[in-house]
């Protein structure tokens, strides 16, 4: 369970092809019924991609976009507002598709480490350079997915909320692989304790269950769980990749944490390469058969030394990320599949 969301079903990622909030609403809501999301629509430019939209939320630290990207400011600029306008379009069409609904819905957020190696201060490098800077993030992204999370359960109080934190970046940032503002040099490494207490405050403040998701090859799974993260989500292509990897995610299994697999192929190109077939447009086909796809997730189970009777109350099947590559047939087809290794593993989990 996520809370008191069910598993063994399927969801999305966050990110759809097109610029109607509208249809994508629609779309969702016919496609992902059992956890239906936001989407998120970056066709409509850097205001609603994943930066741009979590900057619409941050209080009392303004942000602007500039010709080398986001930056911090002193008072908000026409980007900032923009971000935010996208917002409140996006919920005004979640009020009217969504209207009367009553179950689970999942929001997305940026998360504070994968902003704070995007975001340049006023003067300097960014943010993640700055203790101070990174502490000021960390507390208006908290804040605001508070003010998000409310807003969304008084628009819609039927539906039970949970928040996605998007942290593509986090490895990086543990790594020490995060580029200077020159290129030329490479920003410290961050001290896991630190990234963990920081994750842990947004956590916190949002009120409502929340998974973390990470399409990178190093997901620090056991930070993610000791910071409170009620579920974990990865690419299943790339991760784990490794016997300790392996043995991490296992513990967290066991521990209770719900892994959010990403199983389906989220752009044409990786489709028709798991498929092995050239990638000529011949959308849609995300991923091959049902039966290929659900063997792919009981083989991991397997791996991580589950058994089989625990698979579908602990896994929930995805996209391997978010869907903004592909047609509209392709995001709709790919969802579908979800759906459908979803049912197939609660039907028969065996190995």
């Amino acid at each position: 369970m996520i809370g008191s969301i069910a598993t063994g079903i399927a969801t999305g990622i966050g990110s759809l092809p097109g610029t109607d909030p509208i249809a994508a609403a629609r779309l969702l809501y016919d496609e992902l019924p059992e956890l239906p999301h936001i989407a998120e629509l970056p066709a409509r430019g850097p205001s609603a991609g994943l930066v741009g939209r979590t900057a619409g939320l941050l209080v009392d630290l303004p942000v602007d976009l500039q010709p080398a990207g986001w930056r911090l400011v002193d008072r908000p600029g026409a980007d900032q507002r923009r971000a935010m306008s996208m917002l409140r379009q996006d919920l005004d069409a979640l009020d009217e598709v969504f209207d009367g609904y009553a179950g689970p819905l999942k929001l997305q957020v940026g998360g504070p480490w994968t902003l704070a190696a995007t975001l340049e201060k006023t003067r300097g490098d960014k943010v993640l350079s700055d203790h101070g800077a990174r502490r000021d993030l960390t507390e208006s992204l908290a804040e605001g997915v508070r003010l998000h999370v409310v807003e969304v359960a008084r628009r819609l109080p039927g539906a039970t909320i949970v928040l996605q934190l998007d942290e593509p970046g986090l490895p990086a940032v543990l790594a020490g692989d995060v580029p200077t503002v020159s290129g030329f040099g490479r920003l410290r490494v961050v001290d896991a304790a630190a990234a963990q207490t920081a994750l842990a405050a947004v956590i916190d403040a949002a009120g409502v269950p929340v998974l973390v998701h990470c399409c990178a090859l190093d997901v620090p799974v056991g930070l993610l769980r000791r910071a409170g993260a009620a579920g974990v989500a990865f690419d299943l292509s790339i991760f784990p990749r490794n016997d300790p990897q392996t043995a991490e995610l296992a513990e967290a299994a066991e521990a209770g944490v719900v892994l959010v697999v990403g199983a389906v192929p989220s752009t044409p190109q990786s489709s028709s390469e798991a498929s092995g077939r050239s990638s000529s447009r011949s959308e849609p086909d995300p991923g091959g058969e049902v039966g290929a796809l659900r063997s792919l997730v009981a083989r991991l189970w397997q791996r991580l030394d589950q058994p089989p009777d625990a698979l579908a109350a602990t896994v929930v099947v995805t996209p391997a990320c978010g869907l903004a590559g592909g047609s509209d047939a392709f995001a709709r087809t790919a969802m579908r599949r979800a759906r459908e290794v979803a049912r197939a593993l609660t039907d028969d989990p065996e190995f």
